[in-house]
């Protein structure tokens, strides 16, 4: 009985150093919120929400962070971005944040997507993302019959790149699928809603278009 004391009074002091460590390294954690909100943005393939940074704070630390606070931060990492040492930029872009090559460098990256031009999009591709972009939600048969021909092609590869997405279904007979642009699509263009796409009008003559055409 008592060796078993002893042996539980002699646990005592390594499980109190444990826990000194555990909560030093979590206050450590802490200081550095910073820095895991940078991390977001920088590994997020596209803008990432206030929401999306909080929830995944709230997680790794098991406390609540306010949008105050998370808009505090990212004003911090905004505003250190903005030093000309860097190449890059932070952005807000439909109602989230990613880093940006800024404007001085986008002729020399223009030569690199340059040479990438298999992962442009086709006339075909463009013309139906235009079409959904500026009717959405739209049904493939909407698309298809401004267009006047078949666009089964062109509306999976928009799929698969992510510049479209299912919003839903129509009151039509049949229940045909509505599509609408996705938050990538805003992204790629970098606009942050739908009201910023140019207007009809703007198209005067046929220099002007909308993404970039492959051969």
């Amino acid at each position: 009985m008592f060796d078993r004391l002893n042996s539980i009074n002699s646990l005592i002091p390594k499980i109190r150093v444990q826990t000194i460590f555990f909560t030093f390294d979590l206050q450590s954690r802490m200081q550095d919120v910073e820095q895991y909100i940078e991390a977001l943005i920088f590994v997020s393939e596209q803008s990432i929400r206030t929401e999306e940074i909080i929830y995944c704070l709230q997680s790794a630390f098991e406390q609540d962070f306010t949008i105050d606070e998370i808009n505090g931060y990212i004003g911090n990492i905004s505003k250190r971005y903005q030093d000309k040492n860097f190449a890059i930029e932070l952005v807000k872009l439909s109602n989230g944040y990613q880093f940006l090559t800024k404007k001085n460098y986008h002729q020399v990256i223009s030569l690199l997507q340059a040479q990438r031009s298999k992962k442009k999009l086709t006339q075909a591709a463009l013309e139906t993302l235009a079409i959904i972009a500026y009717k959405q939600p739209v049904t493939k048969t909407d698309v298809e019959q401004i267009r006047g021909v078949n666009c089964d092609y062109s509306v999976q590869k928009l799929l698969e790149k992510e510049l479209i997405s299912i919003v839903g279904k129509s009151d039509a007979i049949g229940k045909p699928i509505l599509y609408g642009t996705s938050p990538i699509f805003m992204d790629y263009f970098g606009i942050n809603n739908i009201s910023e796409l140019p207007q009809i009008k703007d198209f005067t003559d046929n220099t002007q278009s909308i993404g970039e055409q492959s051969e």
